[in-house]
């Protein structure tokens, strides 16, 4: 090994073995919490509110869909009962309206989907960053020096994701109530 690499090595040994016996007595001075945010977003009361307002917001889009796709069903219906009846151009007449309603009812579809999976994407945006706010806050408020998201595995020590989720809680109940 040459000269440059041996001391090299050994100053990168040495740093090591400093950061080792260093860190330990600085981190009992850090005060580090985990949130599970997932759960965070599946238990925050600011989720359902948002969700019960797009189930608001969509309701007679929905309304509008199941009542094209009744009249869908009901001359699906007219039609495969009066076909037997019905002269060639009404039948054919008929064969139009019923494809023509299909695809009216499939793109009606497509588009409520579309638009639903467009919102619900914008509020979880807008959940996540009013989560990450308040999980911000609460970690300021309490003195932790790091707060992780994710973790493969997380003590009860360290866990904090009750206590934060107490107070967004209670942080909602009080801005919904003004």
């Amino acid at each position: 090994m040459s000269f440059v690499k041996q001391h090299v090595s050994k100053a990168v040994i040495g740093l090591a073995l400093l950061c080792a016996f260093a860190v330990p007595a600085a981190a009992q001075d850090v005060k580090i919490g985990v949130v599970n945010v997932p759960f965070l977003l599946d238990r925050a009361p600011q989720t359902k509110a948002a969700m019960d307002a797009l189930q608001e917001e969509f309701a007679p889009r929905q309304r509008e869909f199941a009542a094209k796709a009744k009249d869908l069903e009901d001359l699906t219906s007219r039609v495969q009962k009066d076909a037997a009846v019905m002269g060639e151009t009404e039948r054919k007449n008929a064969e139009q309206e019923l494809r023509d309603l299909r695809r009216e009812v499939a793109r009606l579809q497509n588009e409520f989907q579309e638009d639903l999976n467009l919102r619900q994407n914008e509020e979880l945006g807008n959940l996540q960053r009013t989560l990450l706010q308040e999980v911000q806050s609460f970690a300021q408020a309490q003195g932790y020096d790091l707060v992780v998201g994710d973790a493969l595995f997380v003590s009860n020590a360290v866990d904090i994701t009750e206590e934060v989720l107490r107070a967004i809680e209670t942080s909602y109940n009080a801005t919904s109530s003004r």
